[in-house]
């Protein structure tokens, strides 16, 4: 019987136990789930944000390419034009209408007619017509606006004076302002254009010279050109190649002369400033005579005496002056211990080697005697 009730409490333990686990794992497992949810909603909320800013910048930049001074006065232009005909087309209306209604067409016609010559103004410019072919669309067009013009000057008046000029000015503005606009197109597409030519003409020129200073090497681009596949080969990289075939040398322009003339050069230059900076006339010899110097030579006759003190005069032995014919001459010099500088000890020791019949040492140094 204990048995059995030890077996019970014991399932009864590892049921308490395994309960507690599902627990532990079902917390984790909501746990963990709440945690990828909050990570894919900052995620979602972050890509919402760069969205927004990726938008704004697309924005600012399509409104700062659109209100270039370029497209404010062309599309301004073209508004103020609009605005234009919309203002001069009632009055050529209803005075038309008030004729006969069978006239309604004509003032659009007029208008039309204006517009139309305007564009052909353009359209010419644009094909590079000849300029009589221009002048022509321009009168034309004249024609047509100042019909319409005093048309509506006639009928503003019977109002007051400052409504006809008025209705007359804004008909004759739009095609004008038109007109404008295209010159300053074509004088901007001209200044390219001409900027276009004096480079082809530079790039010909250039071209025509190459071909007469240096014919082989064209010559041979040309062959290394027609001999590659169509497109493959450009004709300024066939001919470096074929200046680098003849000459040796990738650089155009360069010879084997010019290299030569080029090192004679440099080594004149370099004999020129060292001679300017003093012997020895090579940077490693400079170099040699400033980590080993040679010492200074000594003057040594056998035989000869120093004739004056080596030390300056001092308080404590004056020189006694003489008199004679009002000249001062100076005593003879008696020598005595300590007036003078004693000699280097490398001079005794040519001086012992010479009085005992040993040939002079001459010191080197760096390869030179001194």
């Amino acid at each position: 019987m204990s048995s059995w009730f030890e077996e019970r409490r014991a399932d009864k333990a590892a049921d308490a136990q395994q309960r507690r686990e599902d627990r532990e794992f079902e917390s984790k497992l909501r746990r963990d789930e709440a945690r990828e949810a909050k990570k894919e909603r900052r995620d979602e909320e972050a890509q919402r944000r760069r969205d927004k800013a990726s938008r704004r910048q697309a924005r600012a930049a399509r409104r700062e390419k659109t209100l270039t001074p370029g497209n404010v006065y062309r599309k301004g232009t073209l508004a103020l034009v609009a605005a234009s005909a919309l203002a001069s087309l009632p009055a050529q209306v209803m005075h038309f209408v008030t004729i006969s209604v069978m006239l309604l067409p004509l003032p659009f016609a007029l208008e039309g007619a204006a517009w139309v010559m305007n564009a052909g103004v353009a359209y010419a410019d644009e094909r590079k017509l000849p300029a009589w072919v221009r002048w022509l669309l321009r009168a034309l067009a004249l024609t047509a606006a100042g019909f319409a013009a005093w048309i509506n000057y006639d009928y503003g008046r019977h109002a007051a004076p400052a409504v006809g000029w008025g209705l007359a000015a804004v008909t004759l503005l739009g095609p004008l302002f038109f007109e404008v606009r295209q010159w300053v197109t074509t004088l901007t597409v001209d200044a390219a254009e001409r900027k276009r030519r004096s480079d082809d003409k530079a790039r010909a020129k250039h071209e025509k010279k190459r071909s007469k200073d240096h014919k082989d090497v064209v010559r041979l681009a040309k062959r290394l050109v027609s001999a590659a596949p169509f497109g493959t080969l450009k004709f300024e990289a066939a001919f470096a190649a074929a200046w680098e075939i003849f000459y040796g040398t990738a650089t155009p322009g360069m010879t084997p002369a010019l290299h030569a003339q080029q090192l004679a050069s440099r080594q004149s230059l370099t004999t020129a400033m060292d001679e300017a900076n003093g012997s020895p006339v090579s940077t490693r010899g400079r170099l040699l005579e400033r980590l080993h110097p040679a010492p200074s030579p000594l003057i040594y006759r056998p035989g000869s005496s120093q004739v004056a003190s080596d030390l300056p005069p001092t308080p404590e032995r004056p020189q006694k002056a003489a008199q004679k014919g009002g000249r001062k001459t100076p005593p003879l010099h008696r020598r005595s211990k300590g007036d003078a500088v004693p000699f280097h000890p490398i001079a005794k020791t040519e001086a012992a080697l010479e009085r005992g019949g040993t040939p002079r040492r001459i010191p080197a140094a760096n390869g030179h005697h001194h």
